[in-house]
């Protein structure tokens, strides 16, 4: 019952039983069994056979023991963005896999000591000209930044633009954003951006709706290609 609950926190739509049988293994009837007793139990699960089931997001749990695949996951995780984060995130990353250290048991602190995977090394990666964790921060609050930017063949424009998201590449970073010189969603390397000034104003669009419209543009434009 608990994997079943797991299964719901991570999904933003509702999860057939169907869906949670494939991936616990168990037969449909099992499923309605146990959603039926966490429903007697209280947990706040909405939803009826042949449409889903979604959990309501007030619902909360204790912080439970981990298992060594979701141990390795958060630590592999951690490795990757401790090596190829910026600063902030780096350090934050190393706090990470402190943190599970102390609360894991004994047993399986070997797990976190002695990785059985891992990333692969990269060189130093190339600097960038822009402080991410405050370009963070202005993407979450939905605010402007102007950038002096060098382009690819080395023409350098002037960009008030509206931050989506950091990419974390391997040897670079990439900014996605709404650009008002463009009037369309442009990517901008960080390493290229000479300049930025984080402007005190919130752009014309809630973070999250902007997020969604770039990520139909961007499905949209893989389509495109997928026919070309």
């Amino acid at each position: 019952m608990f994997q079943i609950i797991q299964i719901l926190r991570r999904s933003t739509r509702p999860v057939t039983s169907a869906e949670i049988a494939q991936e616990l293994e168990v037969s449909q009837r099992t499923v309605y069994r146990d959603i039926a007793e966490l429903i007697a139990q209280r947990v706040p699960v909405r939803g009826e056979a042949g449409f889903g089931y979604i959990l309501d997001d007030a619902f909360d749990m204790p912080p439970l023991m981990l298992t060594p695949d979701e141990i390795e996951a958060a630590v592999l995780g951690a490795q990757w963005v401790a090596g190829r984060g910026d600063p902030a995130l780096a350090n934050a990353a190393r706090d990470l896999i402190a943190k599970i250290t102390s609360v894991v048991p004994e047993r399986l602190r070997p797990i976190i000591a002695h990785p059985a995977i891992g990333t692969r090394p990269i060189t130093a990666p190339t600097p960038d000209r822009i402080d991410l964790a405050q370009t963070r921060l202005w993407i979450r609050d939905g605010r402007k930044i102007e950038i002096n930017y060098l382009d690819q063949h080395g023409a350098n424009t002037v960009r008030m633009i509206w931050p989506i998201i950091l990419g974390f590449l391997d040897d670079t970073r990439m900014l996605a954003a709404w650009c008002e010189l463009r009037q369309d969603f442009r990517h901008f390397r960080a390493d290229r951006i000479l300049a930025a000034r984080f402007v005190d104003e919130l752009y014309d669009s809630r973070p999250q709706t902007l997020r969604q419209r770039w990520k139909r543009d961007m499905e949209k434009r893989r389509n495109l290609e997928g026919k070309s």
